[in-house]
């Protein structure tokens, strides 16, 4: 609970806006012509407002429909889903005097609508060691992600092994070396300039003689549009296969929600190369654009294992669709 009390917290940058977007659009008076509201409903502001507790209210219209689809598609819901958000939303509303409240509130309980059918942590599975390939672009959190990871499967008496396969950023295996320093998780490293996919092979020997539960494996960061680098991917997944065909056994795709709809870019060219079975969503703390997820949720239906949205290790959590709709609308 603390997790999604600092979600809340800091998810404020989206969450305003929607928060901040809804007070606007219940201020906006409706349209003239076929679609406004009936002069009735207009000229009674004041007894709705006492029945709605004093806060803003309008007739639910089909203007304050395409305001609200506007709205949804800035928050970086994308256009398919903002339509069918709004489109739920307004049965059994239509034509009625909605209050803030009650707005937020159905608009929560149709995004966690989306959410709940993804919200499934990672699996877990009897083989050892269980082989989990991570992935994503530049600057995504993935190995601040691993090593939260095998931080916390360690804490859960797992014995886990890293493979440093970003052989090409000192930096990136100095932070697992660290993170796997803090757990008691030994990295495996390689010589700068080390074919990764002869390193994942060599991980998985270690792992097996070591008989580790976990077998975390970090990738470098590669741009989706980068051909020779998503040639690289398919490799290490290809030789980790020679030595077990099932493996990897979790592909984990990590994305950074200030990216907003290039995100469902990179999940649709990732999932080709790599087979992606799992979504985590980091760095959701610093952007307006959190809405993404639901997006991701509605056009690919992975599972989304976790969100974070710091850098301390608790600050990855298992996803809870309830609490982020209810975080995201600002209730």
């Amino acid at each position: 609970m603390a997790f999604f009390q600092k979600l809340k917290d800091r998810l404020f940058k989206s969450s305003s806006k929607i928060d901040d977007g809804i007070d606007r659009i219940l201020e906006e008076a409706p349209a003239a012509g076929a679609d406004a509201a009936p002069a009735e409903e207009v000229a009674a502001p004041s007894i709705a407002a006492r029945l709605l507790g004093g806060e803003k209210a309008r007739v639910l219209d089909d203007a304050m429909l395409e305001s609200l689809e506007d709205l949804l598609i800035t928050a970086d819901m994308g256009v398919e889903t903002a339509l069918k958000l709004t489109s739920s939303m307004a049965e059994g509303r239509f034509g009625r005097r909605i209050g803030a409240t009650e707005l937020k509130q159905a608009l929560a309980a149709e995004i966690a609508a989306v959410l709940e059918p993804v919200s499934r942590p990672m699996p877990i599975y009897s083989k050892r060691p269980q082989v989990v390939l991570v992935v994503g672009v530049n600057g995504s959190g993935k190995t601040t992600t691993i090593g939260k990871l095998a931080s916390q499967f360690s804490a859960a008496n797992k014995k886990v092994v890293i493979a440093a396969c970003d052989t090409f950023r000192a930096a990136a295996v100095e932070q697992l070396q660290i993170w796997g320093q803090r757990a008691g998780v030994p990295v495996l490293t390689a010589a700068q300039g080390t074919d990764p996919a002869s390193l994942a092979f060599d991980a998985m020997v270690r792992a097996e003689a070591d008989g580790a539960d976990l077998l975390l494996i970090d990738t470098a960061g590669r741009l989706q549009n980068r051909e020779d680098l998503m040639q690289e991917l398919a490799k290490i997944v290809r030789v980790i296969r020679k030595r077990d065909p099932e493996a990897p056994h979790n592909t984990l795709l990590v994305l950074d929600a200030t990216t907003g709809q290039n995100a469902l870019t990179q999940v649709d060219i990732f999932r080709k190369i790599a087979d992606v079975s799992g979504l985590v969503m980091t760095k959701l703390d610093g952007t307006a654009k959190g809405g993404v997820l639901v997006a991701l949720a509605d056009r690919f239906g992975l599972p989304i294992h976790a969100i974070g949205v710091g850098e301390a290790i608790e600050d990855l959590a298992p996803f809870d669709p309830d609490e982020f709709s209810r975080a995201l609308t600002g209730l």
